[in-house]
């Protein structure tokens, strides 16, 4: 029996587990998203799916060469997930990289034909200064109904539901105004209240459902694990949660745990941790009947050796509870001649920790596309 089929075995297997109880937000999505909410928690019983973000855009030694991945280039298969970002509409082209919504429609329908998951970030300008996302003035108020920029936001959520009509029917996982309990960013903790997220989060999701007609999206939740007190952990994550109706997909960004250079804990301390975080997610999501992910993760430049096998998949793998991870997404590669710096997540060819992350691909847990089952009919 070759593992595709040993994959769709245990969907059937796990198929009456949870399956009545597995309901997306959305009770008007079209066919092809609720299949693949369905099979990422029953193909997540067994398995996780690697993703990486832009992939096919660009890497460490190239930009924009069709067909072309960093991760393909030294595994020989794509990952099971595409990252990309809702930013990248907002403009004619991508300043560095040189690429535009079109390549954006393209690249997501390739990944969908070709079996794979296509997930958008939004790192979305100040819209109060216009600057970068980085920018902590106070927005969150102006954007929400009866604020000076309400209308502006609603041009953009326009652009965003034309893109999302545009790639029809491939679902799109979307997860904005992420990492909201940090204070890096206009949305986080630091610059708006609970209550103003709470209402900037309803309202973005309400608007593309009821106003713009979107049925092609599932809705991730992804607080930062290193604002997240784990001692507190599960009140801790729940700060700026919309509600059950407005989630589907109980995430965590997590650099912190795995090797990030401002923690000062012990590696055998962050191990630990590490795979506390995703016990919880996995204990929220099993409580609210919805799927776990690591929605961001990775080592910038893979400071820490066998990375890939030592770090994320000893904690994926960890046990029962830890396995049922739905998927794992690690950050870009970065392009070092025109972005000047070396700045990259996932080993490209030649680099130190290739071999580990073939290791790592060929763990009995770790799905990449060229091992996917179908995710998009029903089980």
């Amino acid at each position: 029996m070759n593992r595709t089929s040993f994959i769709a075995l245990s969907i059937c297997s796990v198929a009456s587990l949870q399956a009545a109880d597995l309901q997306l937000i959305d009770t008007h999505a079209n066919p092809q998203t609720r299949n693949l909410y369905q099979n990422l928690y029953e193909v997540g019983q067994e398995h996780v799916l690697f993703g990486h973000q832009n992939t096919t855009a660009y890497g460490h030694d190239w930009v924009g060469d069709e067909g072309t991945s960093d991760v393909k280039a030294v595994t020989g298969s794509y990952p099971a997930v595409y990252g990309w970002d809702i930013m990248d509409l907002d403009r004619a082209g991508d300043a560095t990289y040189g690429y535009n919504r079109k390549d954006l429609k393209r690249w997501v329908t390739e990944a969908y034909e070709r079996g794979g998951v296509s997930t958008f970030s939004w790192h979305m300008p100040n819209p109060v200064t216009g600057e970068s996302f980085y920018d902590t003035t106070p927005a969150v108020s102006t954007i929400l109904p009866g604020g000076e920029n309400h209308e502006g936001f609603k041009h953009d959520l326009d652009d965003v539901a034309e893109f999302f009509h545009s790639v029809e029917p491939v679902p799109i996982i979307f997860r904005p105004f992420h990492e909201h309990n940090g204070d890096w960013f206009w949305w986080c903790k630091g610059s708006t209240s609970e209550e103003d997220y709470i209402a900037l989060w309803r309202f973005t999701i309400d608007y593309l459902r009821h106003e713009k007609g979107v049925h092609n999206v599932i809705y991730a939740f992804s607080p930062d694990r290193s604002r997240l007190g784990m001692e507190d952990a599960k009140d801790g994550y729940f700060w700026g949660y919309p509600g059950d109706d407005y989630v589907d997909i109980i995430g965590l960004d997590n650099y912190w745990d795995v090797g990030h250079p401002a923690n000062e804990k012990s590696a055998d301390d962050s191990r630990a941790l590490f795979v506390e975080s995703l016990e919880l997610i996995v204990d929220i999501a099993d409580a609210k009947h919805k799927v776990p992910a690591l929605t961001e993760t990775g080592n910038d430049t893979l400071k820490v050796d066998n990375w890939y096998t030592d770090i994320l998949l000893a904690g994926l793998d960890a046990n029962e509870k830890t396995r049922r991870i739905a998927y794992v997404q690690v950050w870009r590669n970065a392009n070092r001649e025109l972005e000047g710096k070396e700045h990259f997540y996932a080993p490209y060819p030649g680099q130190s920790q290739a071999d580990d992350f073939i290791e790592f691909m060929n763990s009995d847990l770790i799905l990449f596309e060229n091992e996917l089952p179908d995710l998009y009919h029903q089980p």
